[in-house]
């Protein structure tokens, strides 16, 4: 007979640890693919998914989501939770992908890592109906660790997996998952901690403000909010680093008609000026510089240029409140 194959929606914690340890279990081939967010918070290279992926010995393909992720979270069909994260909107393109490669690799069937009611707006009985439907997936979704608690799916009245061993946890508390990773041996797996950006009020801001702003932007640009101090004066974005490594990245990511600007002589940021080059916009890019420099006088020289800091402009140290008024996100 030939072997079960599945592919798991892996995001690298728990839960689908979890979830990928109860199929492997049943004796099933497992291929784990996660899809990589421009808006993930965690501060490890992808999420620790590829250390999780070896401690499970289960093969791993990682996709970058595109510029097409970027349309449907500026208009998602079902809405945004608390702040702009289009949750319902999210699951569905991803499995509509997931669905696609698990053609192209043979595989039997889909599962995640989802429990029933842990979130509120994607993991409750009515939102998963909804994903499964929109995706072209009714029934053929199987959540192992809720699966119990759910109605039956195509993959266990086919026999590919024993519904008995599969189980019913449902909730937000993490106990159950906690105490079955211990039976499992399992040891090393993230906090619940993080997750995804557009669940955060200070980057929502940042991104509405990137979207009213801007219509064709790209996955870059909204990389670009994690980094920086961000301001808005009329028509121009201002990024104002805040360390070494974020000035390098601004030096580094500036579009080719941005100008940059630093104090010479005095720690400080790297600045990056968005859109036109007026003289208000310039002088207020080299205030807010010379603001989160270490220089003392209260007229700074500030030089700025485009490919190399050729120019130059003194100005005044703006107030906290000035500042504070153009800040984007609060944050």
């Amino acid at each position: 007979m030939t072997k079960v194959k599945a592919l798991a929606l892996f995001s690298g914690g728990l839960d689908s640890i979890l979830a990928v340890k109860l199929i492997l279990n049943q004796g099933i081939d497992v291929v784990a693919v996660n899809f990589a967010s421009p808006f993930c918070s965690c501060a490890k290279d992808e999420c620790g998914v590829t250390e999780a992926a070896k401690q499970l010995g289960v093969p791993l393909k990682v996709v970058n989501v595109g510029d097409e992720y970027l349309k449907m979270v500026r208009k998602p069909k079902h809405g945004y939770g608390k702040n702009i994260n289009p949750c319902i909107d999210c699951r569905i393109f991803i499995l509509k992908k997931a669905k696609k490669y698990a053609e192209e690799m043979g595989a039997d069937f889909i599962f995640t890592g989802e429990v029933l009611d842990e979130r509120p707006m994607s993991q409750h009985f009515s939102a998963l109906k909804i994903v499964e439907e929109e995706s072209g997936l009714k029934g053929k979704i199987l959540r192992p660790l809720s699966a119990r608690l759910l109605p039956e799916t195509v993959i266990e009245k086919k026999g590919l997996v024993y519904r008995t061993k599969l189980l019913g946890i449902r909730g937000r508390s993490r106990k159950p998952q906690m105490k079955l990773a211990e039976e499992f041996n399992i040891k090393a797996y993230p906090s619940p901690a993080g997750g995804c950006l557009l669940t955060c009020r200070e980057y929502a801001n940042k991104l509405r403000d990137l979207f009213k702003h801007k219509k064709g932007c790209s996955i870059r640009d909204v990389a670009l909010l994690k980094a920086g101090r961000h301001f808005r004066f009329g028509k121009n974005k201002i990024v104002v680093g805040r360390n070494e490594v974020e000035n390098k990245l601004l030096t580094v990511e500036k579009a080719r008609n941005d100008y940059y600007f630093e104090v010479p002589d005095a720690a400080g940021p790297i600045t990056v000026l968005q859109g036109a080059k007026t003289k208000s916009a310039i002088r207020m890019a080299a205030a807010l510089t010379a603001f989160y420099s270490d220089a003392k006088s209260v007229k700074v020289t500030v030089n700025f240029g485009r490919e190399s800091l050729s120019k130059s402009v003194t100005v005044s140290i703006p107030t906290r409140a000035e500042v504070e008024s153009l800040r984007i996100g609060n944050c």
